[in-house]
């Protein structure tokens, strides 16, 4: 198998590259373990919401639409059901990635831990259960940061030919930019480093986190392949953190993210990983 540092040189490219490699590693014995529980998790919250979803969408739609703008129904029924759709997807990740918050932490340090060789400390059950509150609370950051731009989003919606046009591709992108987020957020906060640094040290490479996010929101519309999205996406982030981020954010080699511009602030620095990491086998 080649190595994870053999990388394309765009950012779009790079954004790939994580994606496919994280399908790659789910599939290595070592990891399938802490792949199964997510998957699980997965799998039973689908298969509710989409029972819930089916049973009631009908009556919702009635009950979003007032009598006195039925003349609009042509516009308006795809409009709300396109936004009942979405409150749905996010409801599915938000709920799964709460349930499993615990789990994929500790499959983004098992990945760390064999792509990089060291010995990360490694918290015993009680202290992994002691740890469950702080990262629920990161849970509720990262809702928090979301919710005031869906409530836009959601408002946007409703403004004519905007609703219809502007509105699908903006909440496409920022669906995207929040699973980039998500899902690279297990691995920084593994190491204790803050929401908002980690929102800035992505932002400094929108492409590649775009890229990778849009491919993970996309998955997640596959039947059958959506149920084991989410340690993909864990695998595939984590595998970015090592390679992009890692030995800057600790301190390994110099730059920062904070600030002023990633590339001006590590022009010439390579991020020394390769002599320390290993290819999973």
């Amino acid at each position: 198998m080649s190595s994870l540092f053999s990388t394309p040189e765009t950012e779009a490219g790079l954004g790939f590259h994580y994606f496919i490699y994280g399908w790659r590693l789910i599939l290595q014995k070592r990891l399938m373990p802490f792949v199964i529980v997510p998957a699980l998790i997965n799998s039973f919250l689908m298969i509710g919401l989409i029972w819930l979803f089916f049973n009631n969408v009908g009556n919702w739609l009635d009950a979003m639409l007032p009598s006195w703008l039925e003349w609009l129904s042509f516009v308006l029924i795809p409009l709300i059901f396109f936004m009942i759709l979405v409150f749905f997807y996010f409801a599915f990740t938000t709920l799964a990635n709460f349930i499993a918050a615990p789990f994929n932490a500790l499959l983004a340090e098992k990945v760390e831990q064999q792509l990089t060789g060291e010995n990360l400390t490694e918290m015993s059950t009680a202290e992994l259960i002691k740890d469950v509150p702080r990262m629920l609370k990161r849970e509720w950051q990262k809702i928090w940061y979301s919710i005031p731009r869906l409530i836009a989003l959601f408002l946007l919606g409703f403004i004519p030919l905007v609703g219809q046009s502007v509105v699908p591709i903006l909440a496409f992108i920022f669906s995207a930019w929040l699973i980039a987020i998500q899902y690279c957020d297990y691995p920084f906060d593994n190491h204790k480093i803050s929401f908002a640094r980690m929102r800035t040290a992505l932002s400094h490479r929108r492409v590649m986190n775009f890229t990778f996010g849009s491919l993970v929101s996309l998955f997640t519309m596959i039947p059958f392949l959506n149920l084991v999205v989410m340690p993909v996406a864990v695998c595939g982030a984590s595998a970015m953190w090592v390679k992009e981020y890692r030995n800057v954010l600790l301190g390994k080699t110099t730059g920062e993210f904070d600030g002023a511009d990633y590339t001006t602030k590590t022009a010439g620095t390579e991020l020394n990983t390769t002599s320390t990491s290993r290819d999973i086998r």
